[in-house]
């Protein structure tokens, strides 16, 4: 007899995303136990219309404690647990029966693949990839970021969440002295391409879980990390970032990925020879990963000790050779040791191979600016603004600047009005201007008119 799957949900308020995720484990689940702590809207009617046995608790600020209460109500063998806002890949189907008939495994990290809205994205130290899922739902998203996370699991007395917050089985299981083994599908993660207002809603309800959770297990290096990163990530409070990562180090000097945020945190508070001497210790323990080096070697840029930048972002790219904002960097770092040709190709290379992404334009547009090559960068400005999803106000204003540096004070003026019809708000870009019209006088803001009806279709294209 095949072993029997539980789906075990904690939900509230998820009409909108629930019934895609409760659709992806059709045919693949004999049971579902949804937890609901107090929706407002159609969540548990949805629920049961995908025959879940609803049951309602309340909300008691802990979601081990409500992932529990789920779990107590499970009847089958073995346990799926997904969240409102994940989907299970179709894969699954197939690959899930085989992993419950095993005997080696009592639960299994599952790659958890978190879409994002940039590039630019990353948790923890796991940097962004550029999207290339066939998920249908998936394909709207420029990247992803992939983690692990215990999400199958024998229903077994001794495994239980543990944790207020990034609550988890997985140190139940190696505690118990139970075997983990590795799954061979994937979980979709939608919720932190959400909408603003509902990151920042769940941003703070988890720093104050956070600082819950270090009061109850304050000898728990994980949960100092943990809160560490939420004042690093989601509120930039540097100082009480630091000290969390720094008591996490104390608590367990092994703990590489302590060691590196706190050199991150050093970094960003301009400290960079305290930011090396963490790295290197995040290196030692296990930790020399693509962001560590990447890191190490901004460090050492800033520090104006070039070659040891050029040796770091080498072995960063080693680590991580897709990644296109090393191969700037290292274009940059390269520049400033004197093979100006050779670092500019590999910026521009970058640019290239992925042209909207602004990080990449912006260390053309500053290296030609650093050089003197002022043509070349006016025009790198205005290409950028061709090519990003979203210019911003500061980007028409280097473009605008650049041109009146060459004397071409209809370009800047024109950059300037395409700048104001797409941000007609922004007081600075309205003040330049003004004050532009007014010393070059009519004739230039009659040619600027011209030019920016020429700007401003190049930019729509």
């Amino acid at each position: 007899m095949k072993p029997k799957l539980a789906l075990s949900m904690i939900v509230r308020d998820a009409a909108a995303t629930l019934q895609a995720s409760l659709e992806s484990v059709r045919g693949i689940v004999d049971e579902i136990v949804i937890a609901d702590t107090g929706s407002a809207d159609a969540t548990p009617t949805i629920a049961q219309q995908y025959g879940a046995r609803v049951i309602h608790i309340p909300w008691e600020n802990d979601f081990a404690a409500a992932r529990n209460r789920a779990l107590a109500e499970v009847q089958a063998e073995w346990v799926l647990s997904l969240d409102a806002d994940e989907v299970l890949d179709p894969s699954a189907a197939a690959l899930i029966p085989g992993l419950l008939n095993s005997d080696s495994a009592n639960g299994y990290q599952v790659t958890i693949r978190n879409y994002v809205l940039s590039l630019e994205d990353r948790i923890w130290d796991r940097p962004a990839k550029l999207n290339d899922s066939p998920l249908a739902s998936a394909k709207i998203y420029p990247a992803y970021v992939e983690h692990e996370n215990v999400r199958l699991f024998r229903r077994d007395p001794r495994i239980f969440f543990v944790g207020r917050v990034h609550e988890s089985v997985g140190s139940r299981i190696e505690e118990s002295g139970l075997h983990l083994g590795r799954a061979n599908f994937l979980i979709h993660h939608f919720g932190l391409a959400a909408d603003a207002e509902t990151r920042a809603q769940k941003n703070r309800s988890y720093r104050e879980l956070g600082k819950m959770k270090v009061v109850e297990m304050p000898s728990n290096p994980q949960a100092h990390l943990e809160l560490g990163l939420v004042e690093l990530d989601n509120f930039g409070n540097l100082e009480e970032a630091l000290a969390c990562f720094e008591r996490a180090c104390q608590l367990n000097p092994k703990l590489g990925v302590a060691w590196f945020f706190a050199g991150l945190a050093h970094f960003r508070l301009g400290q960079y020879r305290d930011s090396l001497r963490c790295l290197e210790q995040a290196a030692k323990h296990g930790q020399a990963t693509s962001a560590v080096v990447e890191t190490t070697g901004d460090a050492y840029y800033n520090l104006g000790e070039f070659p040891e930048a050029v040796r770091a972002y080498r072995q960063a790219l080693q680590l991580a050779p897709e990644s296109l904002s090393l191969e700037s960097k290292l274009g940059l770092a390269v520049i400033r040791i004197g093979r100006i040709e050779e670092g500019l190709e590999k910026i521009r290379r970058a640019v290239q191979q992925q042209p909207g992404y602004a990080e990449l334009q912006d260390r053309l547009i500053l290296s030609l600016v650093w050089l003197e090559r002022t043509p070349e960068a006016a025009v790198a400005a205005e290409g950028k603004l061709r090519v990003v999803k979203t210019p911003t106000p500061n980007d028409f204003m280097r473009s605008a600047s650049l041109w009146s540096k060459l004397g071409n004070w209809a370009r800047a003026t024109a950059v300037l009005h395409v700048g104001l019809q797409i941000c007609p708000h922004d007081a600075v870009l309205r003040q330049a201007l003004a004050e532009l019209a007014a010393q070059q006088g009519p004739q230039v803001h009659a040619l600027a008119a011209v030019l920016a009806g020429d700007v401003s279709v190049k930019l729509k294209n």
